[in-house]
């Protein structure tokens, strides 16, 4: 995977006041490549708790002052301006990423794909508009782009400063997020960098690289290590179908389960969501999963029971689309 350079520009707005969600969002950048630029839009005090994720981040904050009803507008038109303007004048940037979902945004995409840019977009489901996500060269919902493996738990080395499990967590994520199955492991290694420029072996107990993979591996059955000539290739296990038979939905334990998933986007700081990314969700927790096995001829008909349970509320947008909102 080549590494790409980006400039990334957030609606805070859109993307929320907790840094552990914006926190997801610039890992997910920093595994396709390094954020040379980055910049923020609607900073307040409200978002105070983001200061140490910013700095340490090199982000700075566009202006803030506030007036009138067209406040929005004047934060939407900066950041246009500020991206057109690295668009032209750096050229070490060949990627942009853009935190918002407002379809206002597409010709800006349009501009900077012509000029051969590449455009990754993330937002909320709730407000990512149609046209925007079908102009950008990807998209990521921001309720995905930490996903949510469940790995057996990694056991702590005693005489080690680091986590494995956190460290295991993350090597997961990269992996799951690569375009190839396998990962040479000096690549890995470069991304884990990128994301932790701290990261030393010896915090974790051991004296290469080499030697912490084939630990993680032994210790946790979803990652693979295998030597190839003289190339070391990292790649996620693949799934136990036995470990699978004991993860399906039925009749007694499916609204629990539910209720386990809209807590997650609750606690992640999501008020409401698309129906698209909790089904997404529970058929990666549940790859069996159809709504004939617990009961419900359609997805809707089954929300309409969990509404019914109270574990959620169905409401309708402008554009007549059912969203979800949290209890």
């Amino acid at each position: 995977m080549s590494t790409s350079r980006f400039a990334v520009f957030v609606d805070l707005e859109n993307a929320g006041g907790k840094a552990e969600t914006l926190n997801s969002i610039l890992e997910k950048v920093k595994i396709r490549g390094d954020i040379l630029i980055g910049k923020v839009y609607g900073y307040t005090e409200k978002f105070g708790g983001l200061k140490e994720l910013l700095l340490s981040n090199t982000f700075t904050v566009g202006p803030s002052l506030r007036h009138g009803v067209a406040q929005k507008n004047n934060a939407d038109i900066l950041l246009v301006l500020d991206a057109m303007e690295i668009a032209y004048t750096n050229p070490l940037i060949d990627s942009f990423c853009i935190v918002s979902g407002d379809s206002d945004y597409t010709p800006l995409v349009g501009k900077l794909k012509s000029m051969g840019k590449f455009v990754l977009g993330i937002s909320r489901s709730e407000v990512a508009s149609t046209i925007f996500i079908n102009a950008c060269n990807e998209f990521q919902f921001l309720e995905s782009v930490s996903p949510r493996r469940q790995p057996q738990k990694a056991k702590k080395v005693d005489n080690a400063a680091g986590d494995d499990s956190d460290l295991l967590k993350l090597v997961e994520s990269i992996l799951d997020d690569h375009n190839e199955e396998e990962v040479f492991a000096s690549e890995l290694k470069g991304i884990l960098l990128r994301l932790r420029p701290d990261l030393n072996e010896r915090h974790y107990g051991a004296s290469t690289f080499f030697k912490l993979l084939t630990r993680l591996s032994q210790q946790d059955g979803n990652i693979k290590v295998r030597s190839d000539n003289y190339d070391v290739m990292v790649s996620l296990a693949a799934e136990d179908g036995a470990a699978g038979k004991n993860r399906e939905l039925t009749t007694d334990n499916w609204v629990e389960a539910f209720r386990e998933q809209l807590k997650h986007y609750k606690d992640d700081g999501f008020e409401r969501i698309n129906p698209s990314i909790l089904k997404a969700d529970i058929q990666s927790l549940y790859p069996d999963f159809q709504e004939k096995s617990v009961g419900f001829k359609r997805f809707s008909d089954l929300l309409k029971e969990l509404e019914k349970e109270k574990v959620l509320h169905l409401e309708m947008d402008q554009q007549k689309n059912m969203l979800i909102k949290m209890l």
